[in-house]
């Protein structure tokens, strides 16, 4: 595989606080690396590190083939970054916050300005260009904030926790944003704390707790980690919900659960089980408004790994 980056045996320490504890990382070329984590796990550190704002204190990382120690300019070259919170000079307009980086990146103010235009274009922020970035909601600083780090057209992008804060419409934004930086062949390393947020974009994910990677593969292969399938049945008729939870007692040999109101779940081996239950609730009459055979979610995943329900709470 052609890596963009890598990342082997980090260790960071922080005093008596080990932040990484010999982690790996890695991503092939226009792919996303998801980087799940409990607050505290080390994912923004590793980040900083390949970034070349921190020094690791043991192994090496590379950005394609370049040291991010030994020759960390020429790094800085081929990345951008957009951190937790945006990072934009508030007083400047979003024209001006642009083409300041572009001039810090050594284009010409001719340069810049055509280039902060067909971003604050491609953002959908054209219109608000000649304003100041402080009059900016929420969602259009947190785009200035991505445009800003693709001014130097990067081969990779880092994107530490980029969708925090935002509402399910903006973090959908960002999301095709995302998505069209992959298409055009950008790598992107997202560290997240919305488990749906990494299933939906990452090709593969590492989980990190206590400064170590705890797992890794596709979203896909972390779900074979919980085994298995679930049945969900939501009765249209509330009142059949017993003689639905039976039929699934019956059918798996285990207890169902209901994870919400009206709604019942229980594992199961194999998809046969789905014909067999499918056939019982017609024969019963047991009409449904919800009826599915899925995979576990992350956020099972995740569980399984840490002991913890969701990354989210970690963070409350």
């Amino acid at each position: 595989m052609n890596l963009a980056f890598e990342a082997e045996g980090l260790v960071k320490r922080f005093g008596k606080t080990t932040a990484l504890a010999g982690i790996d990382l890695a991503a092939g070329q226009g792919t996303v690396l998801g980087v799940l984590g409990p607050n505290g796990a080390g994912k923004t550190t590793a980040v900083r590190i390949l970034a070349t704002l921190l020094r690791p204190d043991a192994g090496r990382a590379a950005v394609r083939g370049v040291d991010v120690v030994k020759d960390a300019g020429r790094v800085r070259r081929m990345i951008g970054l957009t951190g937790q919170y945006a990072s934009v000079d508030e007083d400047l307009t979003g024209m001006e916050n642009l083409v300041l980086i572009g001039m810090l990146l050594d284009l010409c103010r001719v340069d810049a300005k055509a280039r902060a235009a067909e971003l604050l274009k491609e953002f959908g922020l054209a219109e608000a260009g000649s304003r100041p970035a402080k009059t900016y909601s929420g969602g259009m600083r947190r785009r200035l904030d991505l445009a800003a780090s693709l001014v130097g057209r990067p081969d990779v992008i880092y994107l530490d926790e980029p969708t925090t804060g935002l509402d399910p419409a903006k973090r959908d934004d960002v999301w095709n944003i995302i998505r069209s930086l992959v298409t055009d062949g950008v790598t992107v390393l997202l560290t997240t704390q919305y488990l749906e947020e990494a299933d939906a974009l990452a090709d593969d994910i590492s989980v990190i707790d206590h400064g170590k990677v705890i797992a890794h593969g596709s979203p896909a292969e972390l779900k074979q980690v919980v085994g298995g399938q679930t049945i969900l049945v939501r009765p249209t008729d509330p009142a059949r919900l017993a003689d639905a939870t039976a039929i699934l007692a019956a059918v798996s040999g285990r207890e169902p659960e209901s994870p919400a109101r009206g709604v019942i779940a229980v594992p199961v081996d194999d998809d046969t089980a789905f014909t067999t239950v499918v056939g019982r609730l017609d024969r019963e009459g047991i009409g449904v408004t919800e009826l599915s055979l899925r995979l576990p979610s992350l956020d099972e995943v995740f569980f399984t790994l840490t002991g913890r329900h969701t990354v989210e709470e970690t963070a409350a």
